[in-house]
């Protein structure tokens, strides 16, 4: 069997690209993502002139403008991304069949069986770089490694418009000589603990016991130990199975009305539904979830005998969740409605009959 050979494509500040390529006149401008800077929303992408005063993604809007006040705040367009990610998603599949989809402008393609003497996995990755370029005036980084953990490190190595190739004779060095916070899937709480237990980098891991790594990090450590080694076996999967689907709104101000809440909850209920019917999936759990004024989050959940599908089950359902979960006089400033545990829709006892009426 040929030795694996995985190439992780990462757009470049995908939707801030989009918006530049559309504007040229905000080319080498600081362009933040996300809606207006006054308002309550927070940050989809800030291009790398932004990132340079501290704006990144996930930040809230006020705080964008607080660093950033001059830059040209631009509000989603997500027809165009999606139309943009269209090209990209149907080059990859030009090139192969073997395509994970993580968002609209990231994957991972499994190209082990286009590899051959006369075509190394990098000329296949620039070609695919090339033909994004030429088909949507974008550009993308790329990582081409023998594992997705490695192929997605080095995709974020040489960005922007960037590739990087780990293969055996770099892989112990880069590892070696990375920051911790740098590996991927190593978030925040993570690394803080990792601090706390002398872990800085890649070497620092690399020292530690399989056992020990256990010990702190639970069920996880078995995959650190792995990473500082360079290992990963999960394969690159075509088809994501959908856990959830959902959809969640932040109020232009802290809303206190639990009239009109109720009714954005009938809303996010119905598109939810949308959702699942175009899934042709029902659910059997339900979660709702609130963020107060003092931005604490809280969610309740509940699991169904029967799976749901139509609004009117999801909205009585998130309605009582929703009920035990606000308190008086608190206002919020975040609802959501989910439903998970999905499962394939059965039209049991419809006749042609029915269906034709």
């Amino acid at each position: 069997m040929h030795e694996r050979r995985i190439i992780h494509i990462d757009m470049d500040y995908f939707f801030a690209q989009v918006e530049t390529r559309d504007n040229p006149s905000l080319k080498g401008k600081p362009v933040i993502v996300g809606g207006k800077a006054s308002g309550r929303g927070v940050v989809s992408t800030a291009s790398y002139e932004a990132r340079k005063y501290g704006v990144h993604s996930a930040m809230p809007m006020a705080q964008a403008h607080k660093l950033c006040p001059n830059g040209y705040y631009v509000t989603h367009r997500f027809e165009a991304y999606r139309a943009a990610s269209k090209i990209i998603m149907s080059i990859f599949k030009s090139y192969t069949e073997i395509v994970e989809p993580l968002s609209l402008d990231e994957a991972y393609l499994d190209i082990t069986h286009l590899v051959r003497p006369d075509l190394p996995a990098s000329t296949i990755a620039q070609f695919i770089r090339r033909d994004i370029w030429e088909q949507t005036q974008l550009t993308a980084s790329a990582g081409v490694s023998y594992n997705k953990f490695l192929a997605k490190l080095a995709s974020g190595m040489n960005k922007p418009n960037g590739l990087t190739i780990i293969d055996y004779h770099n892989v112990h060095d880069i590892l070696m000589g990375l920051d911790i916070g740098d590996f991927p899937g190593i978030g925040k709480a993570t690394k803080q603990k990792m601090h706390d237990h002398e872990i800085f980098c890649g070497r620092d891991l690399y020292e530690q016991s399989e056992y020990n790594l256990v010990r702190l990090f639970g069920k996880r450590g078995h995959g650190l130990y792995n990473k500082a080694r360079g290992i990963d076996h999960n394969l690159v999967k075509p088809t994501r199975i959908r856990k959830s689907v959902g959809t969640e709104r932040t109020f232009a101000t802290d809303m206190n009305d639990d009239e009109a809440i109720l009714q954005k909850v009938w809303e996010l209920s119905t598109k939810t539904a949308e959702r699942l019917a175009k899934l042709q999936k029902s659910a059997k759990t339900v979660t709702v979830k609130i963020k107060t004024y003092k931005f604490e989050t809280y969610s309740k959940q509940r699991s169904l005998r029967e799976p749901v599908r139509s609004e009117t089950d999801i909205y009585n359902i998130a309605y009582a969740l929703f009920t035990e979960l606000k308190e008086a006089d608190v206002p919020i400033r975040l609802v959501g409605v989910t439903v998970g545990n999905l499962e394939k829709t059965t039209f049991e006892n419809m006749t042609i009959y029915d269906y034709l009426n």
